[in-house]
């Protein structure tokens, strides 16, 4: 069983909902990232996603785009980025899950990069832009290594294809939340309640979290509150990131994290 199924089921144990929290590695710097990590781990993040930077992030709003561009002007590169989740793994035995795009896999070649995700310490893999109609040699790949393969579907997704996306899911499914990117959005739609009430109904055998929007205390509250098993909070701690001093950065994302947890309990 891998860590996030670990996790998942430990968290069912205990009647509490998963806290994904999302940073860009390499973003603002180095040192941030690591001090990131901490305060998230200290905070009770129950999984951290690690952005890998992308020149033309499709699924992610202006500030992840930006964070995206900061980490590769800081020159994050595979081989650095790897020695980065090495030095997270040594600190802590957190589910760690990648979040990049299919391009960066494709080039250096499928089984070679989920290798070295997997000798680094990385559980999981998320692909925005990966079609499930192509994604053959990919999973394949990912089997071989014993890595989760989180696939996303949106409140619109059919449930024909919904249902082959759970098939090929591990880990967890994530529902994205509102038509469009990444971002803090102002409120939470009907629509999005109603789809993840659907998809709940749909695929049972798997658990699902919900993403992009998710800023504050309030909106993990709501989510929680119509069924999601996790809550994926990304550009809310990017912003903390780009606002706080260095020195003050851990003990800023261990609050903000902290708050956000208490609300999956």
């Amino acid at each position: 069983m891998s860590r996030i199924k670990e996790k998942f089921s430990e968290l069912k144990g205990k009647k509490e909902k998963a806290l994904v929290s999302y940073i860009m590695t390499g973003y603002p710097s180095e040192n941030a990232t690591l001090l990131a990590v901490r305060g998230l781990v200290r905070g009770g993040a129950d999984i951290i996603e690690l952005g890998f930077p992308f020149s033309d992030p499709i699924a992610d709003g202006p500030t992840i785009q930006k964070a995206s561009t900061g980490s590769l002007n800081n020159g994050i590169k595979i081989a650095k980025f790897f020695k980065l989740v090495k030095k997270i793994r040594s600190e802590t035995n957190i589910p760690l899950i990648l979040m990049t795009y299919t391009n960066i896999l494709y080039k250096q070649g499928y089984q070679k990069f989920i290798k070295n995700a997997k000798n680094a310490g990385i559980d999981g893999l998320i692909l925005p832009d990966m079609a499930i109609e192509e994604a053959k040699n990919y999973l394949s790949a990912a089997k071989s290594q014993k890595m989760d393969t989180i696939f996303l579907v949106s409140p619109n997704t059919q449930k024909n294809r919904l249902t082959k996306i759970a098939k090929a899911t591990s880990g967890f499914l994530y529902m994205v939340a509102v038509f469009g990117t990444t971002g803090v959005q102002t409120k939470i739609h009907q629509y999005t309640i109603n789809a993840l009430k659907s998809t709940k109904r749909s695929v049972k055998s798997i658990p699902v979290g919900v993403g992009f929007g998710i800023s504050n205390a309030k909106d993990v509250r709501k989510y929680v509150s119509v069924g999601a098993d996790a809550v994926i909070v990304g550009s809310a701690n990017i912003k903390i990131m780009e606002n706080t001093p260095i020195s003050k950065l851990e003990k800023e994302i261990f609050s903000f994290t902290k708050k956000l947890k208490s609300e999956t309990r």
